[in-house]
């Protein structure tokens, strides 16, 4: 059954800190028409995940700050089968143009998809007002559209992924869904490259992604404080004790990093050991192989350097039953490499247990890393590319999906244009090792980067713009009725 997120309050204020005076004046302006605009109405989030991946991730800061700002915001986590998170997995890795699992998006996938969500509406129907807005996340609340519009003021469909150049499986995932899709006020995507063929340009809106930049997986840390969370969660193994270390969590209260990281390695990092790193979760479009044998055949061992690939434990992922496959087929691409390659080579699982010191862990890893790389096959927008930036540190990433958007090639980051082209992934990775000086400069302009296009607020604002639309045309029709 659907379940409520708590969410903490998140003080908008602290964003004067952040944020340019014009910037922050267009959003103390956004506010004011929220809080008339929203009066009395509540804005319900649903999604079918409260951890791991970018959508959880967006959700937290979008329904803190609303909420700050004196927003009935509310999110909610639909339940599912294994049977229905295959279908919506299948229907996620074709959105993207892959095959995935190869089984059928047919009738049967189809009972299973309507079924499921069935369960969900009867018991969160009943807690949606007229007045109330609904903005349901990705494949798996999709079709949850058109068993809600008539009860609510405004329904929007967000859809977090897509693909530049669809195919015919992204057209199958599209056709699956559409009939859902269709009963949505609006849809909103990252980009105008993922808007599908066949919806109403009237009824799109497209609002990229943000980081918030005082969670704990972007807050500020001093160097030494990132030492001892690696410390402590196994990561690194010298530079001190291994004692606890505390953070300030997303409510405001102190948190404490205790818990270990599982690690695949031959020994443990040193402190002063330069590290790449790439976050992602063990997804194959993430391309976890092809960063393990880019990186080992192609990041000559004169450098240095090692490569950490990070992922969250794979039994915490509810909506993502690929994940154990992909994990195993990793470390056993790993076991394959030659003995020096394979001691460069750290695969870590990050606990999950609690969502903030998870967050803290990533942090402090993106923090220490030299270079950050996101070698996707596809992806949706890929935030970690924001968060790396955000830290300072120069990404290699494959230019697709909103990496494109985030990173201004050569400036503020390096955009691979053939993901799959090992060779040039580890080249450009070895560039900036051997030239600090130009990867110090590309680390500042993508902080900069980050700081005038992709910090929370620019979402609040296009999410207000986008209801306000809605609830304007609804009045228009009714008084023209």
């Amino acid at each position: 059954m659907p379940q409520e997120i708590d969410v903490p309050t998140s003080n908008a204020e602290q964003l004067r800190g952040v944020l340019s005076a014009e910037r922050f004046g267009e959003f103390q302006r956004g506010v004011e028409q929220a809080r008339k605009l929203l009066a009395g109405r509540t804005v319900w989030n649903v999604n079918s995940t409260a951890r791991g991946g970018g959508v959880a991730e967006l959700l937290r800061p979008l329904v803190g700050y609303a909420r700050g700002v004196g927003v009935d915001a509310r999110w909610v986590v639909i339940d599912g089968s294994p049977a229905f998170y295959d279908v919506t997995k299948r229907i996620h890795n074709r959105l993207h143009g892959f095959d995935g699992d190869g089984a059928a998006l047919d009738e049967q996938a189809r009972r299973i998809y309507e079924d499921a969500l069935a369960q969900n509406e009867s018991a969160f129907a009943p807690r949606v007002r007229a007045g109330d807005v609904v903005i349901l996340h990705d494949p798996q609340a999709a079709g949850m559209a058109p068993a809600l519009e008539p009860t609510t003021a405004a329904l929007i469909w967000r859809c977090h992924v897509g693909i530049d150049e669809p195919n015919d499986l992204a057209r199958e995932a599209w056709s699956f869904l559409r009939r859902y899709v269709r009963a949505a006020d609006v849809s909103v995507f990252s980009r105008g490259a993922f808007v599908w063929e066949g919806l109403d340009p009237a009824r799109v809106a497209i609002i990229p992604p943000t980081i918030d930049a005082f969670a704990p997986k972007n807050e500020d840390l001093t160097p030494e404080a990132t030492l001892a969370v690696l410390r402590v969660c196994g990561l690194v193994a010298d530079g001190g004790p291994a004692e606890p270390v505390t953070f300030r969590r997303q409510d405001g209260t102190l948190g404490r990093v205790e818990r270990k990281a599982k690690l695949v390695e031959e020994e443990p990092l040193r402190a002063g050991t330069p590290i790449v790193l790439q976050v992602s979760r063990w997804d194959a479009l993430k391309d976890p192989i092809g960063v393990i044998r880019g990186f080992a055949e192609h990041v000559p061992t004169e450098t240095g350097c090692h490569l950490v690939y990070a992922g969250p434990s794979v039994d915490a992922i509810a909506d993502d039953p690929e994940g154990v496959r992909v994990l195993n087929d990793s470390i056993a691409a790993r076991a394959l490499l030659p003995s020096d390659a394979r001691r460069r080579i750290h695969l870590a699982t990050l606990p999950m247990e609690d969502i903030d010191e998870n967050a803290i862990m990533v942090n402090a890893l993106q923090r220490h890393a030299r270079i950050v790389g996101q070698k996707s096959l596809a992806e949706g927008f890929g935030l970690t590319v924001a968060e790396a930036m955000w830290k300072g540190r120069p990404v290699v990433a494959s230019r697709v999906g909103g990496i494109e958007e985030q990173i201004v090639d050569g400036e503020s980051g390096i955009l691979l244009d053939d993901a799959r082209d090992l060779a040039v992934f580890g080249r450009a990775i070895t560039d900036l090792l051997a030239d600090p000086q130009r990867a110090e400069r590309m680390g500042r302009a993508a902080r900069e980067r980050v700081r005038d296009h992709f910090l929370s607020v620019r979402s609040l604002l296009d999410y207000l713009a986008v209801i306000g639309s809605i609830l304007g045309s609804r009045m228009d029709d009714s008084v023209a009725g």
